[in-house]
C-alpha cells in the first residue's frame, strides 16, 4: 500500500526541520489570534450538498530533496514534462517520473543564488525565504515554452524553457512596487500573463496579519510580453491568491483568500472590466486551476476550512474543492460540487492539478508533492 499523505511522526519531524523556531512562534500566535478575532464569512447552504472525498489516506507523497519545502505551485511544460515547483530556498524544481531513477531536479534559480553566499546551492542551512526569493505561481506559456513565476519577494520572472537563470521582468504597477505576488496565469493564445500582488501593505511573511487586519489593497495585474508594460486590472482586493484563467478567454477566475470566496474578473463581452463574486467557499482558498474539461469547473486549494477556527484540522476538515462554474452571462454562480477531506493533522492544500487521471496536490507546508490517482477516488 503506497504511504498516505496523513502526517507521520516522519513527515512532521521534516516539516519542523524545515523551519526556524521564530517563524513557528510567530505562526503560532498569529493562529492563535485568528482564530479568536477573525470568525469566517457565513457559507452558502447550497455548497453543503456537496460531495465529499477521502482523499488523505490514499495520496502518495513525491518527496523534495532537503532542505527544500513547501511546493506552493505546480506546473507542466509543453510535452508534458512535470511537475515544476518552487520551493522554500528559492529554486523551482522538476519531477522527472518517467527515467529509471525518477527524482527531483533543480530547473530554475534566481540571481540571488549566484550573488548571496547563504543562498549557494551547497547551503544546507535553511535562511529566511525573503533572503533568497520565495516562488509561488508558476505557469508555462507553451508556444514559447517560458516559464513565469511569481516570486513573492522579488517579482514578476520569465524563464526559458532550457531553465537556468529566471530573469525579473517586472517589479511594479503604476508606481507602486510589487510586495507580495502570489498568483499566476497565462493567456495561451496571446502569451498575456495574468498575476496577484495579495497585498502592498504586507509580506507573505506577514501573511496573516493581511487577514487580521482586513487589508485589502491587493491587485489583479496583466502583463504584456512584448512591451513589457503592467497593467491593473483590479484594485482594493482582500487578499487575491490564485488565478486562473477561464477556457474562453473571457474571464479570469480569482481567489480571494480573506473573504473565502471565488471573485470573477470580466475581460471580454459587455461587463469587460467589472470584478462579481463567483461563488462563496466553505475555506480560506489558495490558488485555483481548471480542471481540466474544459468544461468552466476549477479545483481550488484551502489553506484552512471555516470549521478550523472551533475544531482545529481533522479527518473531516475540507482541504480542497472542485467549483463547477456554469457557461451563461453576467451574475450565474459558481457551486461547490466535490470536496476533498482526510488530511488531517497539519497539512495544508495548496494547489489542486488535474492531470491524466491523476491530482498533483501542492503544499506549502510539506516536503513532498501529493499524487492521488482517480482510481481510488471514493465518495461518502
Amino acid at each position: 500500500m503506497a504511504p498516505p499523505l496523513l502526517p507521520k511522526l516522519m513527515d512532521m519531524a521534516e516539516a519542523r526541520h524545515c523551519r526556524c523556531s521564530a517563524t513557528l512562534l510567530a505562526t503560532s500566535f498569529l493562529s492563535l489570534a485568528l482564530i479568536l478575532l477573525w470568525p469566517p464569512p457565513p457559507m452558502a447552504a447550497a455548497a453543503e450538498e456537496m460531495k465529499s472525498i477521502n482523499a488523505g489516506p490514499r495520496v502518495v507523497p513525491v518527496r523534495l530533496r532537503r532542505p527544500a519545502f513547501g511546493p506552493e505551485s505546480l506546473a507542466f511544460d509543453h510535452r508534458g514534462v512535470g511537475p515544476y515547483t518552487g520551493v522554500s530556498n528559492g529554486r523551482v524544481l522538476r519531477w522527472s517520473g518517467g527515467h529509471r531513477r525518477p527524482g527531483w531536479t533543480e530547473f530554475a534559480h534566481n540571481y540571488k543564488h549566484k550573488t548571496v553566499a547563504e543562498c549557494a546551492s551547497k547551503k544546507k542551512l535553511v535562511e529566511p525565504e525573503s533572503a533568497c526569493g520565495r516562488p509561488l505561481g508558476l505557469q508555462f506559456h507553451r508556444k514559447t515554452g517560458d516559464m513565469y513565476i511569481a516570486d513573492a519577494y522579488l517579482g514578476l520572472m520569465r524563464v526559458g524553457r532550457r531553465g537556468g537563470l529566471a530573469k525579473v521582468v517586472a517589479t511594479e504597477a503604476a508606481g507602486v512596487p510589487f510586495n507580495f505576488l502570489n498568483g499566476v496565469d497565462v493567456d495561451q493564445v496571446t502569451g498575456d500573463v495574468y498575476f496577484t500582488d495579495s497585498s502592498t501593505a504586507y509580506q507573505r511573511s506577514d501573511y496573516l496579519l493581511v487577514v487580521l487586519s482586513g487589508d485589502a489593497t491587493g491587485r489583479l495585474m496583466r502583463y504584456h510580453p512584448r512591451t513589457g508594460n503592467v497593467t491593473v486590472l483590479a484594485s482594493g482586493l482582500a487578499f487575491p491568491n490564485g488565478v486562473a484563467l477561464s477556457a474562453d478567454r473571457t474571464h479570469l477566475v480569482v481567489a480571494e483568500t480573506s473573504t473565502c470566496r471565488l471573485l470573477r474578473h470580466w475581460l471580454r463581452g459587455p461587463a469587460a472590466g467589472k470584478t462579481e463574486v463567483l461563488a462563496e467557499l466553505p475555506g480560506y482558498p489558495d490558488n485555483v486551476r481548471p480542471d481540466g474539461a474544459g468544461r468552466g469547473s476549477y479545483w481550488v486549494g484551502l489553506n484552512r476550512d471555516k470549521d478550523w477556527a472551533n475544531s482545529g484540522t481533522t479527518p473531516n476538515s475540507i482541504s480542497a474543492v472542485r467549483v463547477v462554474v456554469p457557461a451563461g452571462d453576467i451574475g450565474r454562480n459558481g457551486t461547490v460540487a466535490a470536496a476533498l477531506r482526510g488530511f488531517g493533522g497539519d497539512v495544508t492544500v495548496s494547489e489542486v492539478v488535474q492531470r491524466n487521471g491523476s491530482l498533483w496536490i501542492g503544499s506549502v507546508e510539506t516536503p513532498y508533492v501529493g499524487l492521488f490517482k482517480f482510481a481510488s477516488l471514493t465518495h461518502t
